[in-house]
């Protein structure tokens, strides 16, 4: 790399970033937080530790229900199948008993 060339590389790399467009204003999600598809097999109920809604507007693509699972896992389901109902249903049903 020829002197002078890392400075002019690190300023065009700023200018890029910072003329990138900004995200939408009060979008809840980033695209990092959105899934791409969604598993059409059941989770086990007994492997679940809560759940999130992710839909379109939240600004993503693919409406999905994100299951946590006890090991952290997140897994990305269908939000219209009955087996992803019966797991929220459960897990409501779990938290209210708690309170």
């Amino acid at each position: 790399m020829a002197p002078g060339t890392a400075p002019q590389l690190l300023a065009l790399s700023l200018l890029v970033l910072w003329t990138s467009p900004a995200p939408a204003l009060g979008g809840a999600n980033d695209a990092e937080d959105c899934c791409l598809s969604v598993t059409q097999r059941p989770i086990p109920l007994n492997i679940v530790r809560s759940f999130r809604y992710l839909l379109i507007t939240d600004g993503c693509q693919v409406p999905a229900v994100v299951f946590t699972t006890l090991r952290g896992f997140q897994l990305c389901a269908p939000p219209n199948k009955p087996w992803v109902s019966r797991i929220i249903r459960r897990l409501e049903r779990i938290s209210t008993k708690g309170k």
